[in-house]
């Protein structure tokens, strides 16, 4: 018979409220040659899309009414529809109506449609510059959920938003926060 570990989360696999702080700083303060990178890592941070999910994206998915970015979930996760903070939106939003550069590699990419036509290598190493200490590019999907969950205790609206199909992929955010607090009440 077959167990079932589940995965535990730890605060090695999430960002800690000091290191968005740094991060957010780095982003803050980029020139807008880097809007490419700045903005994957942004949107990273805001909506937990994975890699790939990022990675796909294209200008279509950009809703100007309201404001809103559609991902395409992978690994069997539900496409969503998140809504940007206007600021984050505006620039998404400025960035994908550039001109095609003349190497073919502009927001657009080759064939028109991409926001960011680049490989996952590449973020790789974007992430490498940026990232404000050693955890995995994955960690900003897991800081999302985190300080989403944290700030509304809505365990559905997290699944929603990460596109998880089975609410008990979820409840790691929620076990995590809960046991965290409740051992800080009874330690300190």
């Amino acid at each position: 018979m077959a167990t079932s570990t589940r995965y535990a989360l730890n605060k090695n696999k999430y960002l800690l409220d000091p290191e968005v702080d740094r991060l957010e700083r780095l982003l803050e303060n980029q020139p807008p040659a880097e809007d490419r990178d700045v903005l994957l890592l942004w949107l990273a941070l805001k909506t937990g899309a994975r890699a790939t999910e990022l990675l796909n994206l294209r200008k279509v998915d950009l809703n100007p009414y309201d404001r809103t970015l559609f991902i395409r979930g992978i690994k069997g996760s539900n496409d969503r529809e998140l809504p940007l903070a206007p600021w984050l939106f505006e620039r998404l939003r400025e960035y994908s109506e550039r001109p095609i550069s003349e190497d073919n590699r502009g927001p657009l990419g080759p064939k028109g449609q991409d926001l960011f036509p680049i490989g996952y290598h590449r973020l790789r190493q974007v992430w490498d510059l940026y990232r404000p200490c050693g955890k995995k590019f994955h960690a900003l999907r897991h800081t999302f959920a985190i300080r989403l969950y944290r700030k509304t205790k809505d365990l559905r609206l997290v699944q929603v938003a990460l596109g998880h199909r089975n609410i008990t992929n979820t409840m790691i955010y929620a076990d995590y926060v809960y046991s965290q607090q409740e051992l800080r009440k009874l330690i300190l």
